[in-house]
């Protein structure tokens, strides 16, 4: 069996160099802004957990980063598996946090509970995460192709 894939390896390769640029950035954005931090566009770096979010994003940039060769052998898509499976839950998390903070209205008396402009609230600016959750589900078809690989 080929447990190799070229398109697998220069794709994660580029995709983790992505991801680690944006844990360093938030990374940065953290030691010198604080949690108020830094809004560019579309795309927002700001929170309580801007620290954590900065070195989960650092370690799967090199998760996705060393497992480049060999890229269909289990132990190096496992790697990448790992990293996605990372990005997936602080996306998750920064989804879930929109969300959240969209349903209720004000804390001012006669402000009906549910929030009637909450569709306002799910423009941009988003987190780094949330662009790269799409980009990161390309790891199934590759999970995929090695089990039709093994199968065969």
């Amino acid at each position: 069996m080929n447990k190799t894939s070229n398109l697998g390896s220069i794709y994660f390769g580029i995709f983790g160099v992505i991801v680690l640029a944006f844990g360093i950035i938030e990374l940065m954005v953290a030691a010198t802004v604080g949690m108020e931090g830094a809004c560019w566009g579309p795309l927002e770096m700001a929170g309580m957990f801007l620290w954590w979010r900065a070195i989960i994003l650092i370690c799967a940039g090199l998760f996705y980063l060393s497992s480049l060769s060999n890229f269909l052998d289990v132990r190096q898509l496992a790697k990448s598996v790992v990293a996605s499976i990372m990005i997936w839950i602080v996306a998750g998390m920064a989804i879930w946090a929109r969300i959240a903070a969209s349903i209720p209205g004000g804390p001012e008396e006669g402000t009906p509970w549910f929030n009637p402009e909450f569709l306002v609230t799910y423009g941009p600016p988003y987190m780094p995460e949330v662009f790269l959750l799409p980009l990161s589900l390309v790891i199934i078809y590759f999970i995929c192709r090695r089990k039709a690989l093994t199968t065969e």
